[in-house]
Protein backbone atom coordinates (compact mmCIF):
# COMPACT_ATOMS: atom_id res chain seq x y z
CA UNK A 1 0.00 0.00 0.00
CA UNK A 2 1.71 3.05 -1.33
CA UNK A 3 2.86 5.06 1.85
CA UNK A 4 0.95 8.88 2.58
CA UNK A 5 4.10 11.41 3.45
CA UNK A 6 2.92 14.11 6.09
CA UNK A 7 3.78 17.06 6.73
CA UNK A 8 3.28 19.11 10.09
CA UNK A 9 3.29 22.65 10.39
CA UNK A 10 2.70 23.91 13.77
CA UNK A 11 4.58 22.49 17.28
CA UNK A 12 2.01 22.98 19.73
CA UNK A 13 0.09 20.63 21.99
CA UNK A 14 -2.20 19.41 19.12
CA UNK A 15 0.50 18.74 16.97
CA UNK A 16 1.87 17.05 19.21
CA UNK A 17 -0.97 14.72 19.66
CA UNK A 18 -1.42 14.45 16.15
CA UNK A 19 2.27 13.55 15.70
CA UNK A 20 1.95 11.38 18.18
CA UNK A 21 -1.38 9.53 16.21
CA UNK A 22 0.86 8.99 13.13
CA UNK A 23 3.95 7.29 14.84
CA UNK A 24 1.41 4.57 15.42
CA UNK A 25 0.15 3.93 12.09
CA UNK A 26 1.36 1.59 9.51
CA UNK A 27 2.04 3.14 5.55
CA UNK A 28 2.37 6.30 6.95
CA UNK A 29 5.22 8.59 7.44
CA UNK A 30 6.00 11.92 8.75
CA UNK A 31 8.01 13.70 6.39
CA UNK A 32 8.25 17.34 7.61
CA UNK A 33 7.82 19.48 10.50
CA UNK A 34 7.39 23.45 10.37
CA UNK A 35 7.63 26.00 12.63
CA UNK A 36 8.86 29.92 12.08
CA UNK A 37 11.46 28.66 14.93
CA UNK A 38 13.68 26.51 13.25
CA UNK A 39 15.18 25.17 16.99
CA UNK A 40 11.69 24.00 17.58
CA UNK A 41 10.73 22.37 14.45
CA UNK A 42 14.06 20.55 14.84
CA UNK A 43 12.92 19.52 18.88
CA UNK A 44 9.55 18.33 17.52
CA UNK A 45 11.10 16.48 14.50
CA UNK A 46 13.84 14.81 16.59
CA UNK A 47 10.79 14.11 19.30
CA UNK A 48 8.11 12.12 16.87
CA UNK A 49 10.86 11.18 13.86
CA UNK A 50 10.13 13.35 11.27
CA UNK A 51 12.39 12.90 8.48
CA UNK A 52 13.16 17.07 8.16
CA UNK A 53 12.66 20.36 9.90
CA UNK A 54 11.89 23.29 8.46
CA UNK A 55 12.35 26.73 9.70
CA UNK A 56 9.31 28.61 7.95
CA UNK A 57 5.93 27.08 6.61
CA UNK A 58 6.99 28.33 2.71
CA UNK A 59 9.83 25.90 3.11
CA UNK A 60 7.23 22.98 3.97
CA UNK A 61 4.29 24.11 1.51
CA UNK A 62 7.51 23.89 -1.32
CA UNK A 63 8.59 20.49 -0.08
CA UNK A 64 8.07 17.71 -3.27
CA UNK A 65 7.93 14.90 -0.78
CA UNK A 66 4.91 15.86 1.30
CA UNK A 67 1.34 14.51 0.34
CA UNK A 68 -0.61 15.98 2.77
CA UNK A 69 -0.45 18.91 5.39
CA UNK A 70 -1.95 19.06 9.02
CA UNK A 71 -2.29 22.61 10.23
CA UNK A 72 -2.35 23.04 13.95
CA UNK A 73 -1.70 26.33 14.01
CA UNK A 74 -4.21 28.55 16.26
CA UNK A 75 -7.45 29.19 14.18
CA UNK A 76 -6.52 32.47 13.51
CA UNK A 77 -3.83 31.63 11.14
CA UNK A 78 -5.87 28.60 9.21
CA UNK A 79 -7.00 30.89 6.61
CA UNK A 80 -3.53 31.64 5.57
CA UNK A 81 -1.74 28.68 6.40
CA UNK A 82 -4.25 26.36 4.57
CA UNK A 83 -4.02 28.42 1.50
CA UNK A 84 -0.01 28.58 1.38
CA UNK A 85 -0.38 24.76 1.19
CA UNK A 86 -3.46 24.55 -1.48
CA UNK A 87 -1.63 27.08 -3.24
CA UNK A 88 1.47 24.47 -3.64
CA UNK A 89 -0.65 21.76 -4.33
CA UNK A 90 -0.62 20.07 -1.08
CA UNK A 91 -3.96 18.16 0.52
CA UNK A 92 -4.81 19.58 3.90
CA UNK A 93 -6.26 18.29 7.26
CA UNK A 94 -6.71 21.81 9.06
CA UNK A 95 -7.91 21.86 12.85
CA UNK A 96 -11.22 23.15 14.03
CA UNK A 97 -12.56 25.78 14.12
CA UNK A 98 -11.68 25.35 10.27
CA UNK A 99 -11.43 29.92 10.36
CA UNK A 100 -12.79 32.30 11.67
CA UNK A 101 -15.86 32.76 10.08
CA UNK A 102 -18.08 31.22 6.76
CA UNK A 103 -16.26 33.89 4.25
CA UNK A 104 -13.23 32.43 4.88
CA UNK A 105 -13.96 28.98 4.95
CA UNK A 106 -15.65 29.35 1.84
CA UNK A 107 -12.32 30.24 -0.08
CA UNK A 108 -10.50 27.59 0.97
CA UNK A 109 -13.21 25.73 -0.12
CA UNK A 110 -12.96 26.96 -3.58
CA UNK A 111 -9.42 27.33 -3.53
CA UNK A 112 -9.13 23.86 -2.95
CA UNK A 113 -11.44 23.29 -6.16
CA UNK A 114 -9.30 25.17 -7.55
CA UNK A 115 -6.26 23.55 -7.07
CA UNK A 116 -8.13 20.04 -7.49
CA UNK A 117 -6.33 19.18 -3.96
CA UNK A 118 -7.98 17.23 -1.25
CA UNK A 119 -9.30 19.69 2.17
CA UNK A 120 -10.77 18.43 5.19
CA UNK A 121 -12.09 20.15 8.71
CA UNK A 122 -9.81 18.19 11.23
CA UNK A 123 -13.25 16.99 13.25
CA UNK A 124 -11.51 14.29 15.03
CA UNK A 125 -14.19 13.13 17.35
CA UNK A 126 -16.25 12.14 13.96
CA UNK A 127 -14.24 9.21 13.10
CA UNK A 128 -13.72 7.78 16.95
CA UNK A 129 -15.58 4.10 16.94
CA UNK A 130 -17.44 4.97 19.99
CA UNK A 131 -19.05 7.84 17.83
CA UNK A 132 -19.60 5.70 15.33
CA UNK A 133 -21.29 2.93 17.68
CA UNK A 134 -23.51 5.20 18.66
CA UNK A 135 -24.99 6.71 15.63
CA UNK A 136 -25.31 2.56 15.01
CA UNK A 137 -27.49 2.54 18.23
CA UNK A 138 -29.61 5.39 16.56
CA UNK A 139 -30.01 3.58 13.45
CA UNK A 140 -31.04 0.65 14.83
CA UNK A 141 -33.64 2.30 16.80
CA UNK A 142 -31.35 1.13 19.98
CA UNK A 143 -33.29 3.95 22.00
CA UNK A 144 -36.10 4.78 19.74
CA UNK A 145 -37.06 8.37 18.26
CA UNK A 146 -34.69 10.75 19.45
CA UNK A 147 -36.70 13.31 21.75
CA UNK A 148 -34.00 15.34 23.56
CA UNK A 149 -29.99 15.84 24.04
CA UNK A 150 -28.25 17.00 25.99
CA UNK A 151 -24.11 18.25 25.17
CA UNK A 152 -21.85 19.97 27.27
CA UNK A 153 -18.09 20.77 26.79
CA UNK A 154 -16.59 23.17 29.34
CA UNK A 155 -13.79 23.95 31.92
CA UNK A 156 -12.84 26.64 34.23
CA UNK A 157 -9.99 29.12 33.62
CA UNK A 158 -8.89 31.91 35.23
CA UNK A 159 -9.87 35.00 33.20
CA UNK A 160 -5.84 35.75 31.56
CA UNK A 161 -6.41 38.07 28.97
CA UNK A 162 -3.14 37.25 27.27
CA UNK A 163 -4.44 33.79 26.85
CA UNK A 164 -5.85 32.55 23.34
CA UNK A 165 -9.12 31.37 25.23
CA UNK A 166 -9.88 35.00 26.52
CA UNK A 167 -7.45 37.19 23.76
CA UNK A 168 -9.82 38.40 20.70
CA UNK A 169 -6.71 38.99 18.72
CA UNK A 170 -6.52 35.12 18.64
CA UNK A 171 -9.57 34.19 18.16
CA UNK A 172 -11.21 33.59 21.92
CA UNK A 173 -14.06 32.63 23.30
CA UNK A 174 -16.06 29.13 24.22
CA UNK A 175 -18.08 29.20 21.12
CA UNK A 176 -14.59 28.67 19.02
CA UNK A 177 -12.93 26.87 20.65
CA UNK A 178 -14.85 24.41 22.68
CA UNK A 179 -18.56 25.07 21.35
CA UNK A 180 -17.83 23.74 17.70
CA UNK A 181 -17.74 20.35 19.60
CA UNK A 182 -21.29 20.33 20.82
CA UNK A 183 -22.84 22.19 17.36
CA UNK A 184 -20.95 19.40 15.56
CA UNK A 185 -21.87 16.67 17.66
CA UNK A 186 -25.70 17.05 17.72
CA UNK A 187 -25.82 17.95 13.50
CA UNK A 188 -23.89 14.84 13.08
CA UNK A 189 -25.83 12.58 14.90
CA UNK A 190 -29.34 13.99 13.93
CA UNK A 191 -27.93 14.03 11.00
CA UNK A 192 -29.57 17.33 9.97
CA UNK A 193 -29.66 21.18 10.38
CA UNK A 194 -31.54 22.52 12.82
CA UNK A 195 -34.86 23.84 11.97
CA UNK A 196 -34.60 26.81 15.04
CA UNK A 197 -31.88 27.74 17.18
CA UNK A 198 -31.87 30.12 20.42
CA UNK A 199 -29.23 31.45 22.54
CA UNK A 200 -27.99 32.59 25.44
CA UNK A 201 -24.23 34.37 26.38
CA UNK A 202 -22.08 35.32 28.90
CA UNK A 203 -19.33 37.32 28.34
CA UNK A 204 -16.38 38.40 30.55
CA UNK A 205 -15.05 42.05 31.16
CA UNK A 206 -13.61 42.03 27.45
CA UNK A 207 -16.61 41.03 25.74
CA UNK A 208 -15.36 37.49 25.06
CA UNK A 209 -18.24 34.76 25.23
CA UNK A 210 -16.94 32.70 28.59
CA UNK A 211 -19.63 30.32 28.33
CA UNK A 212 -23.17 30.06 26.37
CA UNK A 213 -26.31 28.25 26.01
CA UNK A 214 -27.60 27.26 22.75
CA UNK A 215 -30.99 25.41 21.91
CA UNK A 216 -31.49 23.70 18.77
CA UNK A 217 -35.19 22.43 17.30
CA UNK A 218 -34.67 19.49 14.58
CA UNK A 219 -37.07 18.10 11.86
CA UNK A 220 -39.18 16.25 14.19
CA UNK A 221 -39.05 18.49 16.88
CA UNK A 222 -36.07 16.62 19.05
CA UNK A 223 -34.07 19.20 20.96
CA UNK A 224 -31.00 19.67 21.57
CA UNK A 225 -29.63 21.57 24.68
CA UNK A 226 -25.50 22.38 24.28
CA UNK A 227 -23.60 24.66 26.74
CA UNK A 228 -19.74 25.14 26.13
CA UNK A 229 -17.35 27.22 28.05
CA UNK A 230 -13.83 28.24 28.94
CA UNK A 231 -14.27 29.97 32.35
CA UNK A 232 -16.90 27.46 34.16
CA UNK A 233 -17.14 23.86 34.57
CA UNK A 234 -19.60 22.52 32.87
CA UNK A 235 -18.75 19.09 32.28
CA UNK A 236 -17.89 17.03 29.15
CA UNK A 237 -20.56 14.68 28.46
CA UNK A 238 -23.36 13.78 25.91
CA UNK A 239 -26.88 12.59 26.75
CA UNK A 240 -29.00 11.04 23.76
CA UNK A 241 -32.75 10.50 25.20
CA UNK A 242 -35.07 8.38 22.94
CA UNK A 243 -38.77 7.48 23.78
CA UNK A 244 -37.25 3.81 24.62
CA UNK A 245 -34.46 4.80 26.56
CA UNK A 246 -31.29 6.91 26.45
CA UNK A 247 -27.56 6.63 25.53
CA UNK A 248 -24.61 8.30 27.71
CA UNK A 249 -21.39 9.26 26.41
CA UNK A 250 -18.21 10.34 28.84
CA UNK A 251 -16.09 12.78 27.22
CA UNK A 252 -18.32 12.85 24.17
CA UNK A 253 -15.23 14.53 22.16
CA UNK A 254 -12.80 11.77 22.71
CA UNK A 255 -15.02 9.36 24.38
CA UNK A 256 -13.92 5.37 24.31
CA UNK A 257 -16.77 4.24 25.63
CA UNK A 258 -20.98 4.61 25.85
CA UNK A 259 -23.47 3.06 27.40
CA UNK A 260 -27.50 2.19 26.81
CA UNK A 261 -30.30 2.54 29.49
CA UNK A 262 -33.58 1.73 29.14
CA UNK A 263 -36.97 3.97 30.31
CA UNK A 264 -36.34 2.41 34.45
CA UNK A 265 -32.70 3.24 34.28
CA UNK A 266 -31.05 0.17 33.70
CA UNK A 267 -27.71 -0.48 31.99
CA UNK A 268 -28.65 -2.84 28.86
CA UNK A 269 -25.49 -2.68 26.75
CA UNK A 270 -21.78 -0.90 27.09
CA UNK A 271 -19.40 -0.34 24.58
CA UNK A 272 -15.70 0.18 25.03
CA UNK A 273 -13.80 0.75 22.62
CA UNK A 274 -10.22 -1.44 21.78
CA UNK A 275 -6.51 -0.50 22.17
CA UNK A 276 -5.57 2.90 20.43
CA UNK A 277 -2.99 5.52 20.02
CA UNK A 278 -4.61 8.13 20.95
CA UNK A 279 -7.82 8.78 19.10
CA UNK A 280 -6.37 10.96 16.58
CA UNK A 281 -5.65 8.30 13.88
CA UNK A 282 -8.67 7.94 13.04
CA UNK A 283 -9.18 11.07 10.83
CA UNK A 284 -5.95 10.02 9.97
CA UNK A 285 -6.57 7.11 8.26
CA UNK A 286 -9.52 8.90 6.66
CA UNK A 287 -7.69 11.26 5.37
CA UNK A 288 -4.97 8.13 3.90
CA UNK A 289 -7.73 6.46 2.23
CA UNK A 290 -9.29 9.39 0.61
CA UNK A 291 -5.67 10.65 -0.48
CA UNK A 292 -5.52 7.27 -2.30
CA UNK A 293 -8.71 6.69 -3.90
CA UNK A 294 -7.82 10.56 -5.36
CA UNK A 295 -10.61 11.90 -3.77
CA UNK A 296 -11.34 16.01 -2.94
CA UNK A 297 -12.84 15.49 0.26
CA UNK A 298 -14.38 13.17 3.12
CA UNK A 299 -17.76 11.62 3.09
CA UNK A 300 -17.76 11.55 6.74
CA UNK A 301 -16.60 14.98 7.04
CA UNK A 302 -17.91 16.59 3.94
CA UNK A 303 -16.65 20.27 3.03
CA UNK A 304 -20.62 21.44 3.00
CA UNK A 305 -21.18 19.75 6.61
CA UNK A 306 -17.90 22.21 7.64
CA UNK A 307 -19.38 25.71 6.07
CA UNK A 308 -22.98 24.49 7.55
CA UNK A 309 -21.58 24.92 11.32
CA UNK A 310 -19.67 28.30 10.42
CA UNK A 311 -22.61 29.68 9.29
CA UNK A 312 -24.31 28.48 12.48
CA UNK A 313 -21.50 29.97 14.85
CA UNK A 314 -21.17 33.36 12.66
CA UNK A 315 -25.24 33.72 13.07
CA UNK A 316 -24.55 33.35 16.66
CA UNK A 317 -21.95 35.82 17.15
CA UNK A 318 -23.52 38.27 15.03
CA UNK A 319 -26.74 38.14 17.82
CA UNK A 320 -24.48 38.09 20.91
CA UNK A 321 -22.00 41.21 19.18
CA UNK A 322 -18.77 39.14 18.80
CA UNK A 323 -16.68 40.41 16.16
CA UNK A 324 -12.93 39.57 15.93
CA UNK A 325 -10.31 42.10 14.51
CA UNK A 326 -9.32 39.82 11.79
CA UNK A 327 -13.11 39.88 10.56
CA UNK A 328 -12.88 43.78 9.61
CA UNK A 329 -10.60 43.08 6.26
Amino acid sequence: MRTIQWGIIGTGNIASKFAEALQGMEDTSLAGVASRNLEKASKFAKEFGALKAYGSYEELAEATDIDVVYIGTPHTEHLVNAALMIKNKKAVLCEKPFTLNERDSKYLVELAKDNKVFLMEAMWTKFLPTTIQVKRWLNEGKIGIVKKMQIGFGFFNEFNEAHRYFNFNLGGGALLDVGIYPITYAIDLMESNPDKICSMVSKLENGIDEQNCILFQFPGQAIAMLSSAVAVEVGKEALIIGDKGRIRVPNFWKADKAYVYDNEGKLIETYKEADRVNGYEFEAYEVNQCIREGLLESKRVPLKDTLDVMKIMDDLRKEWGIHYPQENN
